[in-house]
Parts: structure tokens; sequence; C-alpha cells
């Protein structure tokens, strides 16, 4: 992964620390900030468009009162969704990656951030007017200017990354991929992953276990019924155990702002999850035997 500083297994992603979920107050994130590096955790996940524009912003306030050195964390950011709110003049969402866009979006993020660098900066979801050479061009000159470390994309398939790479290396790919959101494992994404040695994320690593009531959440419950007994985990250890054990070494964005969650998530990165038992949960979901 070039010159990137080893992120945390475990990612705190900080979409709900402000307007769009737990509104934590500065003195809240300071003590959010301090607890995720006493735990382990020493990335965060951002977005511009995280809190409709105002999340890095708040971030940033909090972290400059905070005494933690930059050092000693990697701050992830991504852009290029143009969302419909107030802080921006957009008629329908959309995707904007041209060049002086890109550029600006990433000076933006630093500037609310209160940063000089970015340690990873991703393309938020592909856009099927995206011109790899305005791509790259700004990519390099954000380099250069040393403003981001490593570059990367989310949500986007092999195919697109491939195209981008005729042109310009891609160190990570961050997507959706759970226990009971697994087509990331079918369609390539994770063996493109494994293949270049990617930097692997997960956003939603917990998928809807805790969300929804259906048939296949119903039986993922009673193999952790079993399970949790059997490793003397939560069934949120056990979940992120699941993904932890895939070969592309995935880090999952954990979105919760609870100390002991948060605290938990890192304690699943010891559990061994034996090899029949990740075949269960998996079979429980599918709702079959694997072929």
């Amino acid at each position: 992964m070039g010159n990137i500083q080893p992120f945390s297994r475990i990612i705190a992603g900080t979409m709900t620390w402000g307007q769009w979920g737990k509104q934590l107050s500065k003195s809240d994130k300071i003590e959010l900030m301090h607890h995720c590096l006493e735990v382990g955790i020493t990335t965060f996940d951002h977005a511009d468009i995280y809190g409709g524009y105002t999340n890095e912003t708040d971030f940033g306030a909090a972290f400059s009162e905070s005494e933690i050195i930059r050092e000693n964390i990697q701050l992830i950011s991504k852009c290029g969704i143009q969302y419909v709110c107030d802080a921006r003049d957009n008629r329908i969402k959309h995707y904007e990656y041209s060049k002086d866009y890109i550029i600006w979006s990433a000076e933006e993020s630093l500037r609310n951030l209160k940063m000089d660098y970015l340690d990873l900066f991703l393309l938020h979801r592909p856009s099927p007017l995206m011109l790899p050479e305005e791509i790259a061009t700004a990519i390099t000159q954000l380099k250069k200017e040393g403003k981001i470390l490593e570059f990367g994309v989310s949500n986007f398939t092999p195919a697109q990354i491939k195209m981008l790479e005729t042109i310009i290396p891609v160190t990570g790919n961050q997507v959706e991929f759970s226990l009971t959101a697994d087509k990331v494992m079918y369609d390539g994404t994770l063996d493109d992953i494994v293949a270049n040695k990617r930097l692997a994320m997960s956003w939603s690593p917990l998928g809807a276990y805790f969300g929804e009531e259906n048939e296949s959440t119903q039986r993922i419950g009673r193999v952790l019924e079993t399970l949790t007994k059997k490793y003397s985990a939560t069934e949120d250890q056990l979940l992120l155990a699941w993904i932890l054990k895939h070969p592309a070494e995935v880090h999952p964005v954990v979105g919760t702002t609870d100390k002991n969650r948060l605290a938990n998530a890192m304690k699943a990165t010891k559990i061994e999850m034996e090899l029949q038992d990740w075949f269960m949960l998996l079979e429980a979901n599918q709702g079959h035997k694997v072929p």
C-alpha cells in the first residue's frame, strides 16, 4: 500500500457523529476520539457529504482541541457525490469528477478538518461519466503537493477500477460487505482486492441483522445463539469476526458512537472463527447449503 500508514483493523466511521445521527457535542467528540485511540482504533472515516457537508468541520474543530497528535491517527475522506442540501446549489443528486472539482474537494476537506493531508482519499461512488485522465491528473497533483498520501475508491466494480488503473494505481476499495450483504464475495470485487493487494474496507459491516426481521436474520439468530456461548462473544463481535476471516483482510468501518460497542469491535479482531462455523453462518443467511 505504498507509503500508507497502517490503518487500524477496525475503522471508526464518523457518518453518525453529527447532524445525520447522534449530534455529538464538541466535548463528546473529543472524548470519543480519545476512547477510540485507547481501544486501538486509530483510523477515522469521513466523506464530504456527511451531515450535509458539516461533519468534517465539526470533527476538525473538536480534533484541534483534542491534543491528539495528527501522526497518531489516519484520516480517510471521500468526494464526488453532489448532494441536494442547503450547503450546495444542486438541483439534483449527481456525481462530479472533473479535475478542478476533485482538487477543490480535497482541499475543502482539509480546510474543514484543519489538517495538512489525508492518508487516503476516495472517489465516493462511480459515475458513468468519469474520465480516467481527469481523475489521474487531479490525484497526481494532490499527491505531489502532499495533500493526499494514497488514492482509492468506494463502491467501484473491478471493471471500473481496471479502467482507472490504465492511468493511475488504486490503493483501496470501500464497499458494502457483511453476512447479509455478501454480493462482493461473488461478483469479483473481493477477488480483485486479494489479487491486487488493495486495502479492503467494508461499510455497514453488521448488515441487516439488527435492523430487519426476516427469515434470513431469524436463521442467523439461531446460529449466533449457539456461537455466542461457544466463543464467549457478543452477536456483533461474531458478525465482525465473520468478515474478518475473509482473505481480503477487510477493515470494517464501524459506525457506532457507543464506547462499549467500539471496544467490543476491537476485541472481535482476536476471535478466530472456525471454518465450519463460518459456513454455518453463510448457510443461515443464504437459506441453503453451499453448492
